[in-house]
């Protein structure tokens, strides 16, 4: 097979050599010179170079005889050097990198191009059977096809700049400098090795190449940046101030450049990752913020993975890049998801650095999602054992899910909390027995705090016909009947009641029949904040609230949450979140009144807040409010992070003991961006810049999360939904696979003959 690859990066270059080394005709364009490469260093995954060791034994052998490899990360905090082990990098200059697979490329009779423009890619296309497109992030391959494609590219928020300093780092090491025009961050690592006469240690190891240097990548919010005049600012000058802000990490070396310049992260995604025979790889495909050190790591497991695709595929081009685009996107996707998340945590690095040194290095370390609590502890469990106590466990057996937490007058003896979730089970709004055994069991399974589902404050307020409410003094038996068993046969469990009324997602089937679904008949009028639809054609056009009717409103609210204290529930929460009707005032794609209920933020929060005032006064004053909202509509135009934080301000200042903060549910054009714990860093921005308690949700499965969120400050309490559904004794099967048995998860009396797994297997 003849093939074409343009660019000569590190995944162009080594996608060239692997096809080579299968008998392949290749061709590769470069258009630099071999020895022009922009940055320095190139950290690899122990990972990656099991994949070209088993692919390429002579590439992998010539690598590992020039890596320096160093397991510590250094953090400085505020003047505090923190060191965490056990995390294992290998480096090496790129320019070397590049000369290693230029010689294989030439050893194996790759036709390599330099200093030569690519053709088209309509000509390569038509003249080989197969091109492969690493042109990198400004890829002319992917923007000609484009059509067929459908790249997105988002821009990040910080600017930074690659530098190299000419000696070498004991370690990776992170650092903050907190100037007067902002927080500035360098990320430091050691390429080659350090001179001979340094002391001995087990720190970096590798190949004497030179007197040692390191990669310098200084990085700030794109406003820090403007402020600090560098916009105004060539390479020299640039590297000359990075040098100053940060002397002390820096030793008093200099910084140099290497065609360096000041840019923003350009994240990558495709629909499509090939068209015909042409297909991308590396940053033409996607891209991830170099703070996980990703961009040659996912560039080399490209080149392999499509070098065993057309390998497996022989003569059928189109098969091998489905296979290989298979192989690869769910790898990738979940990269760029910690990237994401990696890269959001630096954009909001003003909001750590009151942290506490030791929680903001842990913090830190666990950014991306990839590394946890649990892992940092098999890493370094010295490290791990002094945040943990820093944070309140009184001992390594007590993981930081399983120490007590405080609300008001309310002690929870653990941070876990059942989520709210609607079961569309009640008749004419009365809780029956099936929400006795749903919420009896949870409450029997060891968390902290279990919570109903919304409980709807009038018949015309409900979502379903199967709603639960609180209107009527039947309703208000069944729910003290489900208190009482909570308080006596699982004691030291507290129940919490949320209340809320549906607005205009109202009338509507249960989940199971159609969620969203009008209903065939019986439907009931709904209303909001605007006659806007939920789904115009679809659902109902609502009616627009009067000033009082929305009175009428506030007083069923109080009305609910004086029979819910009446019931004994230990914690109210109000429901401004997922599009009903409180959310709906909220949210500016919902509220298009012109009134004073509208308008502004502060016209948007005015009947939320009146019936937060109303519901505090009547509810018993020792006893919690929280308040559960969407801090992202995912939709363009609606409730933006800045937003978030103003309307959890306006709550707490209001007396809300929490905000539980979710995410969308608003509008039904949302795009969410899924993933593991995907709604976490919004109650993150939320607690760090306002100091407020919150509680977390999304997408949060494992105690090792749970955890991890907790010691990084990220979260005061952790909901969780779904994995409740799946396994009732979710806290108390926690609690046995750590080996914690204490009094923040007791096993009931009953129950105890069943807090050690079964033995399995035979004999």
């Amino acid at each position: 097979m003849r093939a074409a690859v343009t660019g000569g990066g590190p995944g162009g270059l080594y996608a060239a050599a692997l096809l080579a080394r299968r008998g392949h005709e290749v061709t590769l364009w470069e258009r630099n010179a071999p020895h022009d490469t922009f940055g320095f260093g190139v950290v690899l995954s122990d990972e990656t170079l099991g994949g070209i060791e088993s692919a390429d034994p002579e590439v992998y052998a010539a690598l590992s005889a020039e890596f320096v490899r160093w397991d510590d990360i250094d953090i400085v905090h505020r003047g505090r050097l923190l060191t965490s082990g056990g995390h294992g990098f290998a480096a090496l200059g790129r320019r070397r990198l590049l000369e290693i697979l230029h010689e294989r490329c030439t050893g194996l009779g790759v036709d390599l191009r330099l200093r030569r423009e690519a053709p088209d890619p309509a000509a390569l296309a038509a003249s080989y059977d197969l091109v492969v497109a690493a042109d990198g992030v400004h890829s002319a391959t992917r923007e000609a096809l484009a059509e067929h494609l459908r790249p997105t590219v988002t821009t990040g928020r910080c600017r930074y700049i690659w530098l190299a300093a000419d000696f070498a780092f004991d370690a990776f090491r992170f650092e903050i400098a907190e100037t007067e025009h902002g927080v500035m961050q360098l990320h430091g690592y050691p390429y080659a090795r350090p001179s001979p006469d340094r002391h001995p240690s087990t720190r970096p190891s590798g190949p004497q190449n030179d007197s040692g240097s390191s990669t310098v990548i200084v990085e700030m919010r794109e406003e820090v940046w403007h402020a600090a005049g560098f916009d105004l600012c060539d390479e020299t000058e640039s590297a000359a101030r990075c040098a100053k802000i940060f002397g002390e990490a820096l030793r008093g070396r200099a910084l140099r450049g290497n065609r360096s310049a000041w840019t923003a992260f350009r994240t990558v995604v495709n629909e499509r990752w090939s068209y015909g025979n042409t297909v991308l790889l590396g940053d033409a495909a996607h891209t991830a913020h170099f703070s996980i050190g990703s961009g040659t790591k996912l560039a080399v497991e490209d080149a392999l993975a499509l070098a065993d695709a057309v390998g497996a595929a022989p003569g059928d081009v189109p098969a091998a890049l489905a296979a290989y685009e298979e192989a690869r996107r769910p790898a990738v996707a979940s990269t760029q998801r910690a990237a994401a998340a990696s890269m959001r945590w630096f954009e909001g690095l003003a909001g750590y650095t009151g942290q506490p040194a030791r929680q903001f290095a842990f913090n830190l370390l666990t950014r991306s999602r990839r590394v946890t609590h649990d892992n940092l502890r098999l890493r370094d469990a010295r490290f791990t054992r002094s945040v943990e106590r820093d944070f309140g466990c009184p001992d390594a057996a007590t993981p930081p899910m399983f120490t007590p937490y405080r609300l008001r007058g309310l002690t929870l003896r653990n941070r876990v909390v059942v989520s709210p979730m609607d079961m569309y089970s009640a008749v004419e709004g009365v809780p029956g027995d099936f929400h006795l055994v749903h919420l009896g069991s949870r409450a029997l399974g060891g968390a902290g705090l279990v919570m109903t589902e919304m409980v709807c404050v009038s018949p015309e307020g409900r979502i379903t016909p199967g709603c639960a409410g609180l209107y009527t003094d039947e309703q208000a038996e069944a729910w003290h009947r489900i208190a009482d068993f909570v308080h006596t046969s699982a004691a030291g469990t507290a129940l919490g009641v949320q209340l809320g009324h549906s607005g205009r997602k109202g009338s509507t089937r249960v989940m199971w029949e159609g969620i969203d679904e009008p209903l065939p008949e019986g439907n009931w009028p709904v209303a909001a904040a605007s006659p806007l639809p939920y789904r115009p054609g679809l659902n109902q056009t609502p009616h627009a609230l009067t000033e009082p009717e929305l009175a009428g409103i506030r007083d069923q609210f109080t009305a609910s949450a004086t029979r819910a204290a009446a019931c004994g529930f230990d914690l109210l929460e109000l429901h401004c979140a997922h599009g009903y009707l409180l959310s709906g005032f909220l949210s500016p794609l919902t509220n298009r009144r012109t009134d004073a209920y509208g308008g502004t933020l502060e016209g948007r929060l005015r009947f939320p807040l009146e019936v937060f005032d109303a519901v505090r006064a009547v509810w018993p004053e020792d006893r919690p409010v929280t308040v559960r909202i969407s801090a992202t509509d995912w939709a363009e135009g609606g409730t933006t992070e800045e937003d978030a934080v103003a309307i959890a301000a306006a709550f707490a200042a209001h007396g809300a003991d929490a905000i539980d903060v979710s995410t969308g549910q608003v509008v039904a054009d949302e795009r969410p961006e899924y993933g593991r714990s995907y709604q976490t860093p919004y109650a993150d921005r939320i607690r760090n810049a306002l100091g407020v308690p919150v509680i977390a949700v999304g997408a949060i499965s494992s105690w090792d999360d749970v955890n991890s969120l907790l010691l990084a400050g990220r979260a005061d309490l952790c909901a969780l939904a779904r994995p409740h559904l799946y396994d009732p004794h979710w806290t108390l099967h926690a609690a046995a696979d750590q080996g914690y048995d204490g009094p923040a998860a007791p096993w009931p009396a009953p129950y105890r003959a069943g807090s050690r797994k079964p033995p399995t297997g035979k004999g």
